[in-house]
């Protein structure tokens, strides 16, 4: 066979990820904060985008005769542009971007109809302790370096000092503390070790008692301090917390030198003080969350799942200023760039469109999924995975991962994060006697329920709170239980009887 050089023609397919479409993947996975961000920039640096009035709004004023509604209208440009199929819920996995714009919207349309069945709890029904509600609640109005920074001026010995005090109270965490060394702090402020000391002094006799400690002993002992308590027994139980904390009671008593009458006494009063004395100030930063979906029921007995539509604007098209700068430019760039500003618009558009489509869609069926939940709590939530919700509305698992990743849902028993509806379960035998599973956040919520009720003479050890669960159809193993009990901060059967023992004295 002869060696040389020749020349062959090949065919292949490759999948090629396109700027828009590396985009509308970012776009999906952003967060409401994000995408506000996002589309005020594209405002600025599109001059055909306007931002239009929201949903509600446009819906309360029905256009004019001859008029085209604005949905229409944006709907037209689209068209005009050929990306008519953009009403497809977007799946952003590249080799299943054809089938998914053939895929319509009967989950969202079951949902919205109610046809799910079933009557509707009172709302009011559950424990909303066991529910992880992450609305954040307005702190107070004032946060505890302005009420430090308020003091420091009157308490200063003079300027220089108040210089270093005011540093200080700015290096203070939200609790109060202070987790910065002395020696770090003298080096950057070019001060001497005796300065920062007498400024940290200063900062510790402001009001709240406890603030700029360096621990927790330090903490407490400012506040005995102030309330003329710092006698040598109380100092020596300070210094020991460790040993308070292990229940070390009879060891504690002799190093302190008391009798039990006295110990008594002295635990009282440090119950009395504030480990976290910043904490009753507003935090340093304060960060709402935004629902991005909101769920309710209905009348027919089944749930409306609504976009929050106030969130963001809705885009639209300037197309009276397209044409008036289209008509003026006369050029073949300026022509040029108009038609990739026009492109741009339609695409973002679009993009954003898919982007509230897939997250109704998703939220449809996780509500289908986890129906128990939102109407009797926590106990029925049920184990889900991304595949099988990926599974049933045609998308790519790496999709939905995206579409719940800092999203959340609003209904009557609070603002959850789509992602909690995810977990994994064990095996149940229900009422029926069939097997069915059930969600580790369940089964959380029945551990810490049946520690919360428990005799503190008989306190539950991991081995019953097993049997206990067996008895309630739940099949788990004693390293499960224990490894539930852990996550959700709840001591071991030793620990908890230490700390009841405490409690009784």
């Amino acid at each position: 066979m002869a060696l040389g050089p020749r020349l062959d023609l090949r065919q292949s397919q490759s999948l090629v990820m396109t700027p828009q479409l590396q985009q509308a993947i970012r776009l999906l996975a952003a967060s409401n904060l994000e995408l506000e961000t996002y589309i005020g920039e594209a405002l600025e640096a599109n001059p055909l985008l306007d931002a239009g009035t929201t949903g509600t709004e446009e819906r309360a004023e029905p256009p004019e005769d001859g008029e085209t509604p604005r949905e229409e209208r944006t709907s037209d440009l689209l068209m005009e542009a050929g990306e008519g199929e953009g009403d497809a819920p977007l799946d952003l996995d590249p080799a299943a971007l054809d089938h998914d714009r053939e895929t319509g919207d009967g989950a969202i349309a079951g949902a919205e109809s109610g046809d799910w069945g079933g009557a509707v709890s009172a709302p009011g029904s559950g424990s909303l302790e066991d529910y992880p509600d992450v609305e954040q609640l307005g702190a107070a109005e004032i946060t505890l370096g302005e009420h430090l920074l308020s003091q420091v001026g009157a308490s200063a010995r003079d300027e220089r000092q108040a210089f270093i005090a005011r540093h200080i109270v700015g290096l203070l965490d939200d609790a109060g503390y202070l987790r910065f060394d002395l020696e770090a702090i003298a080096y950057d402020l070019g001060a001497d070790h005796t300065s920062v000391g007498e400024a940290l002094d200063l900062v510790q006799s402001l009001d709240p008692s406890g603030v700029g400690a360096r621990s927790l002993a330090e903490c407490l002992a400012i506040q005995a301090r102030d309330a003329d308590r710092y006698d040598p027994c109380m100092a020596k139980l300070i210094d020991n917390l460790d040993l308070l904390a292990r229940g070390e009671i009879a060891r504690l008593k002799r190093m302190c030198a008391v009798d039990e009458e006295d110990f008594a006494d002295m635990l009282r009063e440090l119950r009395g003080y504030d480990p976290k004395p910043g904490l009753a100030f507003a935090p340093s930063r304060v960060e709402g969350v935004v629902p991005d979906v909101l769920l309710s029921a209905n009348g027919a007995g089944g749930w409306d799942i609504a976009i929050n539509e106030e969130t963001l604007p809705r885009l639209v098209v300037n197309r009276s200023y397209y044409i008036e700068i289209s008509a003026a430019a006369s050029d073949a760039s300026a022509q040029g760039w108009l038609k990739e500003k026009l492109a741009d618009a339609h695409w973002l558009i679009r993009a954003l469109d898919q982007r509230q489509k897939t997250i109704l869609k998703t939220a449809a069926e996780i509500v289908r999924r986890q129906d128990g939940f939102f109407r009797r709590g926590v106990s029925e939530l049920r184990p889900l995975t991304l595949r099988e919700v990926a599974e049933k509305i045609d998308m790519h698992e790496s999709t939905v991962s995206r579409v719940t990743s800092n999203k959340y849902l609003a209904c009557d028993r609070g603002t959850f994060e789509l992602k909690y509806f995810f977990s994994s379960g064990v095996g149940r035998i229900g009422s029926s006697g069939e097997s069915e599973g059930a969600s580790s956040e369940a089964i959380k919520a029945r551990i810490r329920a049946l520690i919360d009720a428990e005799d503190p003479k008989k306190v539950l050890s991991d081995q019953k709170l097993v049997d206990l669960l067996n008895e309630e159809g739940f099949d788990l193993a004693r390293r499960t239980v224990a490894k539930y009990r852990e996550a959700i901060g709840i001591g071991s059967s030793a620990q908890r009887r230490r700390a009841k023992k405490l409690e009784g004295l």
